[in-house]
């Protein structure tokens, strides 16, 4: 169990809707510190759950059926949980709708409950405030229906509500960082095996989230379209390369040596995924060393690879990025999530933070007329029951 200053707010806020004592469950987000795109492909990614995060606070109730209202939207919803729809809502509600009806499909026999959501993961930044509803409305109804699952195996069933019901076909990352984050350290998840490992992020560091203020919206096709291009290129390079099931099968040696027989496009697409699980598998024995100057080169070539490669950067996101790696005291920096806008992660040494976010900030308003949101976070710990 979890501490947390916000609980007494929670707490406060569901005697007013519901006046009673409610348990109280919270689930972070998440920033990638390098593995873009690579998750969807059976590779490595390297994420860290933020400071940031999605409380659920619930009470039981004697029927079969959920009643939520959410802070931030300033909406409530009903769910019986015998008749609860099977098709998406196309609302902030179909977060908690999937991991319902998943857990229901699971054989987990649900108790109704009043739910309270608060969330302050940016809604659309890249900071996976999705996974993080998801996480943390599983905790919660398994918590309040006296019933326990394995942390990956939640992870699992979150993946598989928002490929199948919310129908955006992510990959296992966000859900699983958001259950088995650990406090200071990254980890290190290959996607297919799901093993796993821990890796210090050094105390002289903080992470530093740059949002940009475009927002990017994966269900409107682009992320889906990545994902197809790649599985294209997985089906044209099998016929030649053995036992392949996924680009992680692939190295950057046959990629080359196979290159002419995939479109342009699909080979650029490969290229990317191919370099930056090699990229994550460097950046981990960097950090084991402590060498950050190396991470930070990793870092940089990560976003090059994505900005020209995988095409999921923007103008915003290019600027940003540039700014940040001018500032003195930046380890490195580049995009983080699925593009399109949203967040900049840089690794800053603590004692240069208060400049980096002021000379960042006055950068970027001068280059876009926007203002940006600067967030400043540890690797924290991942979901779990919180006590006040």
């Amino acid at each position: 169990m979890l501490d947390s200053p916000v609980v007494p707010d929670i707490k406060t806020k569901f005697r007013q809707v519901y006046n009673r004592e409610p348990r109280v469950f919270r689930a972070p987000g998440r920033v990638n510190l390098i593995g873009e795109h690579t998750d969807y492909n059976d590779g490595f990614v390297m994420p860290a759950a933020i400071d940031f995060a999605v409380w659920i606070a619930i009470a039981p109730r004697a029927d079969r059926k959920l009643t939520v209202h959410s802070i931030d939207f300033s909406q409530t919803i009903d769910i019986d949980l015998d008749r609860s729809p099977r098709t998406p809502q196309k609302h902030w509600s179909d977060y908690i709708r999937g991991v319902t009806l998943m857990l229901e499909k699971a054989g987990y026999h649900l108790r109704g409950g009043d739910l309270l959501v608060h969330g302050d993961v940016p809604i659309g930044s890249g900071l996976s405030s999705s996974a993080a509803v998801e996480v943390a409305t599983a905790f919660a109804l398994l918590g309040n229906s006296g019933l326990e699952m394995d942390r990956v195996q939640i992870a699992k069933l979150c993946q598989r509500s928002e490929n199948e019901f919310v129908g955006v076909r992510v990959g296992i990352m966000d859900q699983f960082i958001s259950c088995c984050g650990r406090l200071d350290h990254a980890l290190m998840l290959d996607c297919r095996s799901l093993d796993f490992r821990l890796l210090p992020v050094p105390s002289a560091v903080s992470l530093v989230i740059c949002n940009t203020m475009v927002k990017h919206e994966l269900g409107t096709g682009e992320y889906n379209i990545r994902r197809a291009q790649c599985e294209e290129g997985v089906r044209i390079l099998s016929r030649t390369i053995p036992n392949i099931r996924a680009l992680r099968d692939v190295t950057e040696q046959q990629l080359e040596e196979h290159r002419s027989e995939l479109p342009d496009l699909v080979y650029r697409r490969c290229h990317h995924v191919v370099t930056e699980n090699a990229r994550v598998e460097q950046a981990a024995a960097a950090l084991d060393s402590g060498n950050l100057a190396q991470f930070g080169r990793l870092m940089a070539d990560s976003h090059r690879s994505l900005r020209d490669d995988y095409q999921v950067s923007c103008r915003e996101l290019d600027l940003m990025v540039e700014v940040a790696a001018r500032q003195p005291g930046v380890y490195g920096s580049r995009m983080t999530g699925g593009g399109f806008g949203g967040c900049t992660i840089s690794l800053v040494r603590h004692e240069a933070v208060p400049d980096f976010q002021e000379s960042v900030a006055g950068a970027y308003r001068e280059s876009t007329g926007l203002s940006p949101q600067i967030f400043v976070s540890s690797a924290a710990d991942g979901a779990g029951e919180v006590l006040a």
